[in-house]
């Protein structure tokens, strides 16, 4: 089915049970939905060890989807299927069900009735002959927009309904290590595009730079976004009442829940020697001898604490199933990611009782910039 929607051969097909031992992801353009990513999961019936395994990278993905396609055949939805959608109700994700091999045994009416009582779209194909492939990607694109999924339909600002169209957006970009002369971070790239999107202004310049910025300017920006690494030294050279707050504050209120993640942040206050604390992100940069994650971080934690603290790093896909054994979660902006995958690990902090913030937030809390680097969005 990933290869007839597609046009290629992503997926490996075979009738041996087992054929796809890890999601398989491809990449592609929908239009008019825009770019978007297909994963093709192993199943989740697997039985023994090895299908243990394949059942959890299965399950993961689950996390990171916003919207679910369940193939299945004419007369043969039972419990496999049933869970698959139980799974999908559960976080909130809407689903398509697309019967495949219509070309074998076509669907009878009473089973698309009783498919369309489960609140599901439903569609009739066949991936071999082609019929009806067209047809499932023009319910794709309906359901996503029916939902306000990604591209297009997205109505979600980074930081353009922050700064009026015409206001200057003032982005203070380091050149360090991690973002090196040449290179431009995620978040950077995509605060520019969102700014131009929105008719705003966007000015660029290093830390060194600021004071000649604010200078050239007839008026005050609408808000200056540093990196969060400077917020220290930024903060000392924006005068107040200037509003300021971070790139990855700003990935906090687009990819999660930025109320909830500040709340995260104020549990620093709590923190005590001997916690320990889950770092966790999303992409899988080489780390430097001045890591946020694995060196500054820390360092800047267990000086607000004033004792020591153990720490705990996960990459990429990567996340404990287990959330006891740690006092906080602090993640990265995951600008890598997508926000289901982010509120999944939101929800799991919630259910675990354990509190989670990101990088931009804790950085603020703990050099007692917290406050002001919130404001922009208390003002709104």
């Amino acid at each position: 089915m990933l290869n007839a929607i597609t046009g290629q051969q992503v997926s490996i097909v075979s009738p041996q049970p087992g054929t796809t031992a890890d999601p398989i992801e491809k990449p592609m353009e929908l239009l008019p939905l825009g770019p978007i990513v297909f994963i093709d999961t192993a199943g989740i019936d697997d039985e023994g060890a090895l299908g243990d395994l394949r059942k959890q990278r299965s399950e993961s993905a689950l996390d990171r989807i916003d919207l679910g396609i369940i193939v299945t055949e004419a007369g043969a939805w039972g419990n496999y299927e049933e869970k698959l959608l139980e799974e999908f109700n559960k976080r909130e994700v809407p689903a398509l069900v697309v019967i495949n091999k219509s070309d074998v045994q076509a669907p009878t009416g009473t089973f698309i009735s009783e498919i369309e009582s489960k609140g599901c779209a439903i569609i009739a194909c066949s991936a071999k002959t082609g019929d009806g492939i067209v047809e499932a990607k023009d319910a794709l694109l309906r359901l996503a927009q029916k939902w306000g999924l990604g591209g297009h339909f997205e109505s979600r600002h980074l930081i353009s309904d922050l700064v009026p169209p015409n206001e200057v957006g003032l982005l203070v970009v380091p050149i360090d290590s991690q973002a090196p002369k040449g290179r431009l971070i995620l978040p950077q790239v995509m605060a520019i595009r969102d700014l131009l999107d929105g008719g705003s202004l966007p000015l660029v310049c290093q830390t060194e730079g600021i004071e000649a910025a604010l200078k050239s300017l007839n008026r005050p920006p609408a808000l200056v976004v540093t990196d969060s690494q400077a917020f220290g030294a930024v903060s000392s050279l924006v005068p107040e009442p200037l509003l300021l707050t971070s790139f990855s504050v700003l990935m906090a209120r687009l990819q999660g829940d930025l109320a909830e993640m500040a709340k995260g942040a104020a549990s620093i206050a709590t923190l005590k020697d001997g916690d320990t604390i889950l770092i966790a992100e999303t992409c899988t940069h080489h780390p430097t001898g001045d890591d946020i994650g694995r060196v500054k971080i820390p360092a800047w934690l267990q000086k607000f604490v004033g004792g020591r603290l153990d720490f705990v790093h996960t990459r990429g896909r990567d996340f404990p199933l287990d959330l006891s054994p740690y006092k906080l979660v602090i993640h990265c902006g995951n600008c890598t990611g997508n926000r289901r995958e982010m509120l999944g690990r939101l929800r799991r902090c919630k259910e675990a009782g354990v509190h989670i913030t990101n990088y931009g937030l804790a950085i603020a809390y703990s050099l007692g910039i917290f406050e002001r680097a919130m404001k922009p969005f208390q003002e709104r």
